[in-house]
């Protein structure tokens, strides 16, 4: 990204905004409508700074349409909750397609890896379901790490396995029908135990999903722009 003073001192607006939006729905589990708007109207500032043309300004225009879209569908199933449709789709403007792909994913992954962490931690133990709770919370468990183990992946730019690993893996590996069961015995306790961690929830919980949508945002915002610092440095 480059753009000049102007530009990073959007950025530097765009990145504040996106704290006080983690900050509030941590806080009350709702991000303010004017916050939503502020983003969503600063970035036609943003396109200026960039020289956007029509077509890339109705490339992004289309981006957050569709996004809008899209989660309001989540919200109508309730997997989303109002503020977060409006950031997100704000901040499709802001983001190129590649760049708010990454967003998404990000987001996805920090989202759902506190989603199920805080459900296990909202089960009710009932007397004689020790064994279930177990595998219920030992799934939980996997799937956090899991998703701990993307997002350092992401963050440092490595592999999640080494090509000396996976090999090693190959060259160990029972016959297919072994493979294949072994798996399928592992997605079934996975599915029981999220299954059973659904089941036993205390009450409903509310996910701040608005905080995996700010944490993924400034993620690839501070990585873009600390690339283009480097490049800008190493141009004289």
């Amino acid at each position: 990204m480059s753009g000049g003073i102007f530009s990073y001192a959007l950025l530097a607006g765009l990145a504040t905004a996106l704290l006080v939006a983690a900050f509030t729905d941590l806080r009350r589990r709702e991000i303010d409508n004017w916050l939503n708007g502020a983003i969503a109207l600063a970035a036609p500032l943003w396109w200026l700074s960039m020289g956007f043309d029509w077509v890339e300004i109705g490339f992004q225009i289309g981006l957050a349409t569709a996004t809008f879209v899209l989660t309001c569908l989540l919200f109508a199933l309730r997997q989303m909750g109002g503020g977060d449709v409006k950031l997100l789709s704000a901040l499709a403007l802001w983001f190129t397609p590649v760049s708010f792909v990454q967003v998404v994913m990000l987001m996805a992954v920090i989202g759902g890896g506190a989603s199920i962490g805080m459900a296990a931690l909202n089960m009710k133990r009932v007397p004689g379901e020790t064994l279930r709770d177990a595998l219920a919370l030992g799934a939980a468990a996997a799937w956090v790490w899991g998703a701990c183990a993307i997002v350092f992946s992401m963050a440092t730019r490595r592999p999640l396995m080494d090509s000396s690993t996976v090999e090693a893996l190959f060259a160990v590996l029972p016959q297919a029908w072994i493979l294949f069961a072994a798996v399928l015995i592992v997605i079934l306790i996975f599915a029981y135990g999220f299954f059973h961690i659904v089941r036993r929830q205390k009450s409903r919980l509310p996910i701040p999903y608005g905080i995996a949508i700010a944490a993924a945002g400034l993620w690839v915002l501070g990585e873009q722009t600390l690339s283009a610092a480097w490049l800008a440095a190493q141009s004289g």
